[in-house]
């Protein structure tokens, strides 16, 4: 599920959960409804791309994958995970959410 919400006076977020509602990315801000509509409609032609995810370890062995557009730019960043294989699963349950959306605005 994709969730939209406003957070503040010029801050946009989505929300990319799995169907029982746990968060598996945060977007980064944007700054008008307009502009997150048009990332959000972007996210099903991003999912075939590998290199749209960059995967990350933290400091303390936590990974994490961040989302990013063809040119490069930071869309959103995942929770931790306290594994790879748990990383990978999830970028695999957000490529399904992607592929299969229900949008809620809020």
């Amino acid at each position: 599920m994709i969730e939209i919400k406003k957070e503040g006076p010029n801050a946009y977020h989505f929300y990319l959960k799995t169907r029982e509602g746990h968060t598996l990315l945060k977007s980064t801000a944007f700054s008008s409804k307009e502009e997150i509509d048009a990332v959000v409609d972007q996210l099903p032609a991003l999912i075939d791309k590998p290199a749209v995810f960059e995967r990350q370890t933290s400091h303390d062995g936590k990974f994490l994958f961040q989302l990013r557009d063809v040119g490069g730019k930071p869309l959103g960043s995942s929770q931790y995970y306290n594994s790879e294989a748990g990383m990978e699963n999830g970028i695999k349950n957000l490529k399904n959410s992607i592929a299969n959306p229900r949008t809620r605005n809020l």
